[in-house]
């Protein structure tokens, strides 16, 4: 975990990248400056560890999160449940990403910044296909 410098405005946004078995999270202020990443597994203490961090950092605006219906659902759910916002954040452009190297970090940090950005918009579904 890395370490930069606290928020301005005491606000963050948090994007993470989804996997079977390990999770990639970014925290990013409002002004757009990455200050940290995480890497957790993917259970219950896990994704306690993210909120407890994305926390740390100040009040949380929204997670973004790629794959809220597949490796990412259940972190959805566990954030929603601890009353989060999450968005769906979109896989990057697979042509882009080859071309410019695959990184889960800057995956994760590409989806801080679609959240920020006002691109990351879309309300995963609950387990009953009902936008929540």
């Amino acid at each position: 975990m890395q370490s930069v410098e606290r928020p301005r405005s005491g606000h963050v946004v948090i994007g993470v990248d989804t996997h079977k078995h390990v999770h990639v999270a970014a925290v990013m202020d409002t002004i757009g400056q990455i200050l940290a990443t995480l890497t957790i597994p993917t259970d219950t203490g896990g994704f306690q560890q993210l909120a407890n961090w994305a926390a740390s950092f100040g009040r949380v605006l929204a997670f973004g999160i790629e794959g809220t219906g597949s490796y990412g659902a259940t972190l959805t759910s566990f954030l929603r449940r601890n009353g989060h916002k999450v968005v769906e954040a979109g896989r990057p452009d697979r042509r882009l990403r080859r071309m410019n190297g695959k990184s889960d970090t800057l995956d994760a940090e590409n989806a801080a910044r679609a959240v920020l950005a006002g691109f990351a918009t879309a309300t995963p579904k609950t387990a009953d296909a009902k936008p929540r």
